[in-house]
């Protein structure tokens, strides 16, 4: 039966005696962690190898290295010592006078008194297992001490809040030009221990789930944070709105944004370490309506460790696409809507390159990822400084391969057209639904057919579909109506097998880990290139491309499906929905 402690605190307490040990406790709330499912055996393993190493208390190592989050651990605080927990609301609107004590110690105990009712004075405590704060606090005030146990995030903000640094701030901050005193108080705040952990830990469960975005949004009563994981957004997390300045004045901090401007969107990047791999954060941070919001794109560089056959591409995309790099001269290009995974296939491209006898240059808005041996810019139109300029300047550095981002204007088409007619190999992206509706969308930027015709090598088009949890993935056979209509065949000659998304534990109850790319690749043979000089529609183009060979998005889809790997539903909302 779990042992009961008494937490009331008098002015001549002595020391705890051996059944309050704190060993004990932590053991005690080590159990309790487990059984809230909060952490597992190899998880405290682990802390204790830490431990052992620092010496600092177990609770505090499984917090500070994001084992734990702060909510199961005051939770586990509150039943391991049959302690009351202090919420939001709970706090005071004004500081409870209490003669002695001083707001600079509290800030330093993490503690704060909610009420003082019969000589008896309610603490909120960050740490319940401290001993010696509420004691000391007992002796300074003559009161009996009752602790009650504090969300770390929300007590430090209600400290900001009634007991702020330098005084007293102005109600009108919020809607005001930020003033110094005010930027250097959330520089305060935001370098402060538990918004840095706080962030951290965040940033490494994005990591952990494999996240490609954190969203932190300031609502009107919450700080709410937000993944995005397979391509699909969900909430992972809510804070008290009290701590939003604070953590997003920290990831601005990261990346050397100015802390003090609310009213303008910023652009950055920063670069930790997580877990011993080194992770890049592009971060972007706008105004909204109840305040910032900032958004993390998550760019693990393992992530560009990637070779073009490891991204999912079928065999025949693979043989096509590596026959385009090799070329000489000419255009490349990759076509599909944000988020397809345009950039990371340029990258694994760019990867098997050799930068030592060629000069390979990329113009980026922005650069994403640093790559070793290339000379990558990334374009400023602030001072000027677009993709149409940058080209000219390169094209005068003895290129061999250029990258470019996105071609989104007639300049930037014609000149990437130029070059890779005079003996450059170029590659780019364009927001397209197919490959042969780059043609159609080359012909909207202003180039003349024939331009187009003379410099494209190859075009692929790209979407990223959700592979199913090998874990608990469940076979079923295809409905009749569903095989015909999806074209599915059974080598057998009866019904097909298909595979559907289940959930467990390994996958978030998802179903999916994981994603892979579902392509196609147009190779303009010569009869495509007439229909690109007699100025034929995509569709045409398209269906010539099929004719000689081409295996659609939709068909690679199937494919996948078929080798129990996505769902029919995951390549219809991928490809379907863009026809």
């Amino acid at each position: 039966m779990q042992e009961r402690y008494d937490h009331t605190y008098m002015s001549n307490d002595r020391p705890a005696v051996a059944s309050e040990n704190t060993s004990s406790r932590l053991e005690q709330l080590c159990v309790i962690l487990g059984q809230r499912g909060a952490c597992d055996a190899m998880t405290i393993s682990r802390a204790r190898a830490v431990v052992d190493e620092t010496g600092q208390r177990l609770d505090k190592v499984l917090l500070q290295l994001g084992w734990v989050d702060e909510q199961s651990l005051a939770a586990s605080y509150a039943e391991l010592l049959d302690l009351p927990t202090v919420h939001a609301a709970d706090y005071p609107l004004t500081a409870v006078p209490i003669d002695r004590l001083k707001p600079t110690y509290l800030r330093n105990a993490r503690a704060i008194p909610l009420s003082v009712t019969d000589g008896v004075a309610r603490i909120a405590v960050a740490d319940p297992l401290d001993r010696i704060t509420p004691r000391a606090i007992g002796v300074a005030t003559g009161l009996r001490v009752q602790i009650e146990v504090a969300l770390p995030i929300e007590l430090d903000a209600a400290l900001n809040r009634l007991y702020p640094v330098g005084g007293a701030v102005s109600v009108q901050e919020n809607t005001g030009d930020a003033t110094a005193q005010d930027a250097e108080r959330l520089r305060d705040l935001a370098s402060g221990a538990p918004i840095i952990r706080l962030v951290n830990k965040i940033i490494m469960q994005a990591v952990e789930i494999n996240a490609s975005d954190i969203h932190f949004e300031t609502c009107v009563d919450r700080l709410r944070v937000r993944y995005r994981r397979d391509g699909v957004l969900f909430e992972a997390e809510t804070h008290s709105v009290d701590c939003a300045a604070a953590v997003i004045s920290r990831l601005k901090i990261m990346a050397q944004l100015d802390i003090a401007e609310r009213r303008l969107p910023q652009d950055g990047r920063a670069r930790i370490p997580v877990r011993g791999t080194e992770v890049d954060l592009r971060i972007s941070t706008s105004p909204f309506l109840h305040g910032e919001k900032v958004v993390l794109r998550v760019l693990e560089r393992s992530g560009m460790m990637l070779g073009c056959d490891q991204l999912g591409l079928s065999p025949q995309v693979v043989r096509h696409w590596w026959h385009s790099l090799t070329l000489p001269h000419g255009m490349i290009l990759v076509t599909g809507p944000t988020g397809s995974g345009k950039t990371t296939t340029l990258y694994a491209a760019l990867r098997t390159m050799d930068a030592t006898s060629r000069n390979i240059v990329t113009v980026e808005d922005p650069v994403e990822y640093d790559i070793p041996g290339l000379n990558q810019a990334q374009v400023k139109p602030q001072i000027g400084l677009n993709f149409p300029g940058m080209l000219r300047s390169i094209l005068r550095q003895d290129p061999d391969i250029i990258l470019i981002g996105e071609i989104r204007d007639h300049e930037t088409a014609r000149i990437a057209v130029q070059a890779a007619l005079t003996g450059h190999l170029v590659l780019s992206t364009l927001h397209t639904n197919s490959a042969a509706a780059a043609i159609t969308r080359l012909r909207d930027l202003g180039l003349e057919d024939y331009l187009i015709a003379s410099a494209i090598r190859g075009i692929l088009a790209q979407r990223l579909v959700r592979r199913l949890c090998e874990h608990c993935r469940r076979s079923e056979l295809a409905t009749e109506a569903l095989a015909e209509q999806m074209g599915l065949r059974c080598a057998s000659g009866g019904r097909p097998v298909i595979w559907r998304s289940v959930g467990c534990a390994h996958c978030n109850n998802t179903g999916y880990r994981g994603r892979l790319a579902i392509a196609e690749f147009l190779n303009p043979d010569s009869k495509i290139i007439e229909l690109i000089l007699s100025r034929s529609h995509h569709t045409a183009i398209e269906a010539q491309a099929r004719e000689s060979g081409m295996e659609t998005m939709l068909q690679a889809g199937l494919t996948a499906v078929s080798a129990g790997v996505t769902t029919v539903e995951e390549v219809i909302r991928a490809v379907e929905t863009d026809r």
